[in-house]
């Protein structure tokens, strides 16, 4: 007679990007180019080998880690931090889109005050927007 377990008992999926957060976790905290078993001790190693390879491979077609050949097989490299992997993320969304213009438009007019801060100290604006600092880009 087979008994069921109850959902409460069954392992819990994970969210879309969840394992791969944890992979590039686990890569930003190796002391080096490190291999897929490693990765794969490091997230408790209740995981198949093969998803492991399959979630750096996924990772690595996202330019997200790099890889150098060891023998027969890869050593795994974080590509970047955190940031950069957001920034990554943002950039191929805004490569997929027809009218960047827009896109980037109604981007900026949602930021908070303190990002958009943030965005004028990078772009090296002043408060008022004028590239000048007067308020309609003439000389004073």
């Amino acid at each position: 007679m087979r008994t069921r377990t109850s959902r409460d008992e069954r392992p819990r999926r994970r969210g879309q990007g969840e394992l791969e957060v944890q992979v590039l976790a686990a890569l930003r905290q190796a002391p080096g180019p490190v291999t897929a078993a490693w990765v794969r001790g490091r997230l408790g190693g209740n995981l198949a080998y093969t998803t492991v390879m399959t979630i750096l491979t996924r990772l690595h077609a996202k330019h997200a880690v790099t890889r150098e050949r060891a023998g027969r097989s890869f050593q795994w490299r974080a590509a970047s931090d955190e940031a950069g992997l957001a920034a990554l993320r943002m950039r191929r969304v805004l490569d997929a889109e027809d009218d960047r213009g827009a896109v980037l438009a109604r981007f900026v007019t949602a930021l908070s005050p303190d990002d958009e801060r943030v965005l004028r100290d990078l772009l090296g604006l002043p408060e008022d927007g004028t590239e000048d600092g007067t308020e309609d880009g003439t000389e004073r």
